[in-house]
This record gives C-alpha cells, sequence and structure tokens, in this order.
C-alpha cells in the first residue's frame, strides 16, 4: 500500500464518522459533498477532465444526473450509464467525475452519472428503480443526448456496481434495452454470505465488515434477509445472456472475493469477463485517485476494455 494511501486511511480512521455510528445520513452526505468541493477535495477525489464537458440534467422520474462529454464531439457517440457508490446510503454522481470524465474523452463517449434515491430513507428497490429507469430514459431520448441507443454500457463502483449488475439482469429479463457492456468496480454481489476477504480486511480503509454490513441493513430495512436476486445478483438464477464484464477488485478491500464470485458465476453461464485484482488499492480505489496511485492504471484499464466492447 503506498505511503499516501497509508497517510489517507489513518486520518480518515480519525475523523470520519461510521456508517454504523452515524445518526444524521443528511449530514453524513453533506459533509461528503463539501470536502469533494474543498481545495483538499480535489487532490483526494480528483478533478473533471479540462477537454471533457459537464452538463446537468434531469433523467427517469425527476433524478438529477451529470452528463459527461469530450468538446467538440459529434454523435452519434457510444454510452455509459455510470452509477456512484456510498453503500446505497451516500455519494452522489460528483464523486465520480474523475472517472467518468476520462472515460468520456478517452472513449470518446457520453458518460451520464444519475443520483438515485438513497437509504435509510428510501430503502430497497427504491434506489434500484431509479436506476432501471435513468437506463430506460436514456435509451428513449437517445436522439436529443446525441448517443447511439445501440452503444450503451453500465458501470458503477460498491454499491453502484450492484445496481450495474442487477439493471444488467433486468435488461436481459425484459429483452431490453440491449446493454454491449458491464464495468463492475468492487461490486457488493451478495447481501449475508461472509467470504474470506472479508475476515482478512475486517478493518480496511474506507470500508470495514461492520460497515459493509451496516450499510446492507440500511438499504434492505425490513426486507433485509431476503434472496431477491435484485438485491444480491450473484442469487440469480442464471447469468447467461448478460453483457461482456469487467470486474474491478482491489486488495485491501472486504469485498475483494464477490467480485471474484462473481467473475465465477458469470464465466460458469458464459459470459465472456475480463477481471482484474489491483495490489495495494483499497475499497473505493476509481473514487480516490489523489491517494491511491493505482487508480491511473484501472482507469487505462477500462477505457481499453471499453474501447474493444463499445
Amino acid at each position: 500500500m503506498a505511503l499516501r494511501t497509508r497517510v489517507f486511511a489513518a486520518i480518515l480512521r480519525r475523523t470520519a464518522t461510521p456508517v454504523e455510528e452515524a445518526k444524521d445520513y443528511s449530514k453524513l452526505r453533506a459533509e461528503r459533498l463539501k470536502l469533494q468541493a474543498s481545495a483538499a477535495g480535489g487532490l483526494i477525489f480528483g478533478r473533471v477532465d479540462k477537454a471533457a464537458t459537464v452538463e446537468e440534467i434531469t433523467v427517469g422520474a425527476g433524478s438529477r444526473a451529470l452528463v459527461h462529454r469530450p468538446k467538440g464531439a459529434i454523435g452519434p457517440l457510444p454510452c455509459v450509464i455510470n452509477f456512484h457508490g456510498g453503500g446505497w446510503v451516500q455519494g452522489n454522481p460528483e464523486q465520480s467525475a474523475w472517472l467518468s470524465s476520462r472515460v468520456a474523452v478517452r472513449n470518446k463517449a457520453v458518460v451520464i452519472s444519475p443520483s438515485y434515491r438513497l437509504a435509510p430513507e428510501n430503502v430497497f428497490p427504491a434506489g434500484l428503480h431509479d436506476c432501471r429507469d435513468a437506463v430506460a430514459w436514456v435509451v428513449e431520448h437517445a436522439d436529443e443526448l446525441g448517443i447511439n441507443p445501440e452503444r450503451i454500457a453500465v458501470m458503477g463502483d460498491s454499491a453502484g456496481g450492484n445496481l450495474a449488475a442487477v439493471v444488467a439482469l433486468l435488461a436481459r429479463d425484459a429483452g431490453g434495452p440491449v446493454l454491449r457492456a458491464q464495468v463492475l468496480i468492487y461490486p457488493g454481489v451478495e447481501m449475508y454470505d461472509r467470504w474470506p476477504s472479508e475476515d482478512r480486511n475486517a478493518e480496511a480503509p474506507v470500508l470495514t465488515s461492520e460497515g459493509m454490513r451496516a450499510f446492507g441493513r440500511l438499504y434492505l430495512g425490513e426486507q433485509y434477509g431476503t434472496e431477491d436476486f435484485r438485491a444480491s445478483p450473484i442469487r440469480a438464477s442464471s447469468h447467461a445472456d448478460l453483457p461482456k464484464a469487467f470486474i474491478l477488485t482491489a486488495e485491501h478491500d472486504p469485498l475483494l472475493d464477490n467480485g471474484a464470485h462473481y467473475r465465477d458465476a458469470l464465466v460458469a453461464d458464459g459470459v465472456p469477463v475480463r477481471y482484474a485484482e489491483y495490489g495495494g488499492a483499497i475499497h473505493g480505489f476509481m473514487s480516490l485517485p489523489g491517494v491511491v496511485p493505482v487508480s491511473k492504471r484501472a482507469l487505462d484499464d477500462i477505457v481499453d476494455f471499453l474501447s474493444t466492447t463499445l
């Protein structure tokens, strides 16, 4: 683990409120957004690529979304719909701007990052429905967005990786929209089973085992215990006929085995999968390019994968 990553982790342990101890989730979200907007936040979370434009729009039934596109690009362009992480409880589209804007520029694509309703105020499946509806809305409004509706991928990190995986399953089951690819960045795909990486990284930076379990309970609320694949996509009866996947995991992450097991489930059902585990990386590293150096290599890998699938 790089020195800057260790320093960041030490500061985080002393200053951040663990989600399992939080009482005011709106305050938690506001503090996160304030940090992102600060000078220090720019160094930690990265900044928008200067070669990209950023526009805020409304998608679906009223979700706010950020649209990143390469300056001067002429459509129709491929589109990546990116769902942010944050344990279904916190997070926002802005935290993915470093990644989204660079994917847009380097893949000559439109990257749309929608918000979605957050728990515990809005429990499962409210946020999932927002994500599903956002994808449908994007396809329906392809012309005005300047995108090619036949060249669409979904992407997400952590809770967003869970949502992207489930959206891909729902699209397959509904017969559309057709997705070309799914990029699942340290996704949470199983709500209950405990795998070895969770024990190895029980007290890891950013996400602990206790925090991971707290997020799941907040997201599911009274439905905690459900075996619905829409909560745990690895529990789907079949993963056949899903779009090609790139699954990224981090060495120091309790969710590492979630990604590895989902890779195995997809491969077993004939889905082409690219998989990478990034040494020295912590959970959330694709939103932390300033403190986790390997995020830049992972960005290269995502761009390469999307260039071959979109």
